[in-house]
């Protein structure tokens, strides 16, 4: 697979995981809603430098580690394909009915710590990005540098989904209350997760 195609390849799947919401979807909307838009996007900052963080984290740890070993490129490889197997049958089995923005904010906190915090202390983030982003890593290719790469596309596209979320707070808040909204994002993410994972556990090194 060429660099370009392995973008493409993956503006379209994290496109899609970036509107799925989720923890970070419902701080920037609650905190759009009760404190406003200047908190929301420091919140929305937050997030995405924990988001940064976990990619150099992932970037670094991985390039070291498949650079030196072919074991643990197989074992890895296995374990991200189950665990996106594994996420994937999970979001089309069992979709959300709803997703919940109603929970109050709590006023006077440092909004840019409290989505960095969110999104540093949940390790789904962590085993996501080493499930995820090595698949679209083209053969050839410096491991570390393309993943931080990938890492940063992610939060330019997450930072882009915000911005619209603050924007729009009201009416997008409505779309995503809505029972049908959430099963089909919910479906739609879970057949990309299986995909994916069917092809990393069929890709040779």
């Amino acid at each position: 697979m060429s660099v370009e195609a392995a973008l493409i390849a993956y503006l379209a799947a994290a496109g899609l995981l970036t509107i799925t919401p989720g923890l970070d979807t419902a701080l920037v909307l609650r905190t759009a809603a009760v404190e406003g838009r200047r908190r929301a996007a420091l919140a929305s900052l937050g997030i995405a430098t924990g988001l940064l963080i976990w990619g150099l984290a992932v970037a670094l740890g991985l390039g070291v580690l498949l650079a030196a070993s072919q074991a643990a490129y197989t074992l890895l490889k296995w374990a991200g394909a189950t665990y996106l197997a594994w996420l994937g049958a999970s979001l089309i089995l069992k979709p959300r009915r709803k997703f919940d923005v109603a929970a109050p904010a709590r006023r006077g906190e440092n909004w840019w710590a409290r989505g960095l915090l969110t999104n540093l202390l949940n390790p789904k983030v962590g085993a996501f990005y080493v499930s995820f982003l090595p698949q679209f890593v083209p053969a050839g290719v410096p491991t570390a540098p393309f993943i931080l790469l990938l890492a940063a596309i992610h939060v330019a596209l997450g930072l882009f989904w915000c911005g619209g979320l603050i924007l729009a707070t009201a009416p997008l808040k409505r779309w995503l209350e809505r029972r049908a909204v959430v099963r089909w994002l919910d479906r739609a993410t879970g057949a990309v997760f299986i995909g994916f994972g069917a092809r990393l556990a069929l890709e040779r090194r």
